[in-house]
């Protein structure tokens, strides 16, 4: 366990949201024009099935000689600068990408770290000329033994609690959003504390769904644990069997499953964590004001009765305008 790992402690009484602690966090050991040398050690396919309609890939990075080891932590990024330039002769730009390893990396000593990365293949809208994403693929491509820029790491808000323990935890996921809660659950879990967490992954389809088969590991040998896949396109396993729930999106679930969400959004432990497209959180925040009420709803979100009252009609921008969001949700989204 790194000095940076996560410590078990007996159960104890939640502070008030604005007293929350979070884990020290540190930022930008490395900046963009002064980047580390990492090489890369695994790159595989992450999705449930190679019949996916994207190609997602988990890939480490072999960070051992650089000031990065052990100083990285679960919802924290990590910047790659890719190499070349771009349309106007200048030096790519570093982009970011979530940290998918727990605090003492892959392999426990801190050497290691991982991230999540979906190649991007799209049709520019005006030309119809191909269009793929520079980093993104420029990462799928490397080989084991490639060597790799590295900056970073960057972010701070977007961490466990300093006392793990402290809390139970609700993670909604899409896509890669993923990533940074692969790296949480299994700090949760080595921690040895008694937390409750749910992971609600959404796809759209059941084969694009990310270390599935890890989640359903995990969630096996840990019963405080639980995982929720759900599926947008498809229809979704329910209490009485297989498909017998129908298409759903992540906010869905907290009606789907309101006996055990319900329970763990009501109690003052509960901490939400959202990573995916933005957008998505958006029907997670109209759903928790339908399904909560009165004081379990304002350990979330606050707004004004006359916007309580039109949560259907919510728009995107009147989020922390209008609609006010408590410390105890966590919000990491991306176009």
């Amino acid at each position: 366990m790194t000095a940076n790992s996560p410590t078990a402690s007996s159960p104890a009484a939640t502070p008030p949201a604005a007293e929350i602690a979070l884990r020290p966090a540190e930022m930008h050991i490395y900046k963009p024009t002064d980047p580390a040398t990492a090489i890369v050690s695994k790159s595989e396919l992450c999705t449930v099935s190679k019949k996916a309609a994207g190609f997602v890939r988990h890939i480490e990075f072999d960070v051992s000689g650089t000031n990065l080891v052990g100083r990285a932590i679960p919802g924290q990024s990590i910047g790659v600068i890719p190499p070349g330039t771009d349309a106007n002769g200048k030096p790519h730009k570093l982009r970011l990408y979530s940290l998918a390893s727990p605090s003492g990396g892959e392999t426990g000593d801190g050497t290691r770290l991982s991230t999540t990365v979906k190649r991007v293949i799209d049709e520019h809208w005006e030309s119809h000329a191909l269009f793929t994403g520079v980093c993104s693929n420029y990462l799928c491509n490397l080989k084991v033994g490639d060597t790799v820029k590295l900056a970073g790491p960057s972010g701070k808000r977007f961490v466990l609690p300093s006392t793990i323990s402290d809390h139970d935890y609700i993670f909604f996921a899409t896509g890669t959003g993923i990533a940074p809660f692969r790296g949480m659950l299994l700090d949760i879990l080595r921690s040895g504390a008694a937390s409750k967490v749910a992971l609600i992954m959404g796809t759209p389809y059941s084969s694009d769904l990310l270390y599935h088969n890890d989640m359903l590991d995990l969630a096996a040998k840990h019963p405080n644990f639980t995982y929720l896949p759900t599926i947008s396109r498809e229809r979704n396993d329910g209490p009485k069997g297989p498909g017998t729930l129908g298409k759903l999106y992540v906010q869905d679930r907290l009606t789907a499953n309101a006996e055990q969400l319900g329970a763990m959004l009501r109690s003052p432990r509960a901490l939400i964590y959202i990573c995916g497209i933005a957008g998505m959180e958006l029907g997670i925040f109209q759903q928790l004001a339908t399904t909560l009420s009165g004081s379990d709803r304002d350990q979330y979100l606050t707004a004004t009765a006359e916007v309580m009252a039109n949560t259907k009609g919510w728009e995107r921008n009147q989020l922390h305008r209008d609609i006010h969001l408590s410390k105890r949700i966590f919000l990491e989204v991306y176009s």
